[in-house]
């Protein structure tokens, strides 16, 4: 049998050894009380576990195992994500270091009429989440502020922390510099602007839906302090600038390189930076993206060991008997990614897991990638934002100071609720499809081919 055409439930072994490793972990750790218990052993280690596990048990010698690891870890697409997520974290960082985040937070609670508060903790949440692609950095700058509002307004704790949540939610799914979103658009082979077409298609009306219902049920009683909410225009522009840019098509290298300009520029302009200091955060920026970079080129190696010997191609052969075309293909992949973030705790590292199988998957059912990269950003989106070991929910519940178990907030999550009942609904009423359909042949949309052969053209790929 021909490498491509092996079919092996056998192959997904390192995979599971990989998960149950993390899984059990985090599991032992969290009935041992400690804090953040599925964040105590790196990913990577995890990950290397698994790697370990498939040169013990796949065929073929040494030096093809390590072949094939080495040609996963150097994949392209690999390479691409990790370039772009130290950019993402060196602009995140100084541009933090310059005093955006709390600008931000200050220039949206400043316009808040205190009847909409709570809703409007979900607003900032969502805007600051866009802006710099974090969900746990988004929480961790605006929680305080929020349970400051919570405990002097009279307003319901646990709604508060689940608009919160929520809202940070919101902009990890649409964010153009959010890892989930590079991972998600970089596995499936399709741009950014596309996914966030598709994902604001479903993250727009779920947001929507979740503001009215704090508006209706999250007044508060009085107004917080003024000093809390100063902020500086030139400070919030870099945000700006990358939201806006990226949207636009430029290419996601550039966005995040003129985004980390303009942040140093206004760090060194304020706030007494030399061009050293603003290297070192720019460093701080790189190492503090290590994990995901190293988790991202050890997984990329896994999945490819794991595909060469048939492992893909088996999950693929058992969807087949329940998946008849593209709509049960889209169900498939959701599935898919949902059970690996129930799994890891991670929407990232579901992300990175699935993305091969989804990618193949695409093409077996003929699910658009772009949908695809949508499917797969937000439902781990919604079930990171749910269930509560994850990151987001342990520090905002972490915030209350014992006051408020994560396992209380779960009822308040209502945006990923809806977000996740209107991403359903989609896979069966397609309001979501592009314009122009994906042409499998060239794996990209029908409206680029033309140039894409004008390019082959000129290179000599091709005759005119």
């Amino acid at each position: 049998m021909k490498e491509n055409e092996r079919i092996s439930g056998k192959a997904l072994i390192p995979f599971l050894v990989f998960i149950v490793v993390y899984l059990f972990t985090g599991i032992m750790l969290h009935l041992r009380g400690v804090e953040m218990a599925f964040y105590q052993l790196p990913a990577p280690i995890a990950a290397f576990v698994g790697i370990i596990s498939a040169f013990i048990l796949f065929s073929g010698s040494i030096n093809d195992k390590f072949d094939n690891l080495i040609e996963g870890c150097g994949d392209s697409n690999i390479i691409i994500m990790c370039l772009i997520y130290i950019l993402a974290g060196a602009f995140s960082t100084v541009a933090s270091a310059s005093g955006g985040v709390d600008s931000v937070v200050g220039l949206g609670l400043s316009f808040i009429p205190a009847r909409f508060l709570t809703a409007g903790v979900f607003l900032i949440a969502c805007f600051i989440s866009i802006a710099t692609g974090s969900s746990v950095g988004t929480i961790t700058a605006l929680g305080p502020i929020a349970i400051g509002l919570a405990n002097s307004g009279g307003i319901n704790l646990f709604l508060m922390l689940g608009a919160l949540v929520g809202g940070s939610m919101f902009g990890d799914n649409l964010s153009v510099i959010s890892d989930t979103t590079i991972a998600a658009t970089r596995t499936q082979n399709c741009d950014m602007k596309d996914k966030f077409r598709m994902n604001i298609k479903l993250a727009l009306p779920a947001g929507i839906i979740t503001f009215i219902l704090l508006l209706i049920f999250g007044a508060p009683e009085s107004r917080p302090n003024q000093a809390a909410l100063s902020y500086e225009i030139i400070k919030v522009i870099p945000y700006l600038f990358v939201l806006v840019v990226a949207l636009m098509g430029v290419n996601v290298f550039l966005v995040l390189t003129g985004g980390i300009v303009l942040s140093g520029v206004v760090l060194l302009m304020n706030n007494g930076f030399n061009l050293l200091e603003l290297s070192q955060t720019m460093w701080e920026g790189f190492t503090g993206m290590f994990e995901i970079f190293l988790l991202s080129m050890l997984i990329g190696g896994l999945s490819n060991m794991v595909t060469k010997e048939g492992g893909i191609n088996w999950i693929i052969s058992k969807i087949k008997k329940f998946a008849k075309g593209e709509k049960s293909g889209e169900f498939g992949i959701a599935a898919l990614v949902s059970l690996a973030d129930v799994a890891v705790a991670n929407n990232t590292v579901a992300i990175i897991i699935s993305g091969p199988i989804a990618k193949k998957m695409c093409n077996e059912y003929k699910v658009d990638p772009r949908r695809s990269a949508s499917l797969l950003d937000t439902f781990s989106c919604v079930f990171q934002g749910v269930i509560p070991y994850a990151a987001q929910v342990l520090i905002a519940a972490g915030f209350t100071k014992g006051a408020v178990a994560p396992f209380q907030i779960i009822p308040y999550f209502w945006y990923q609720f809806i977000l996740g009942i209107i991403s359903i609904i989609s896979i069966y009423v397609p309001f979501t499809s592009a314009k122009d359909k994906w042409n499998f042949e060239y794996d990209m949309p029908e409206s680029k081919i033309a140039d894409h052969i004008k390019v082959l053209e000129d290179n000599g790929k091709v005759q005119a």
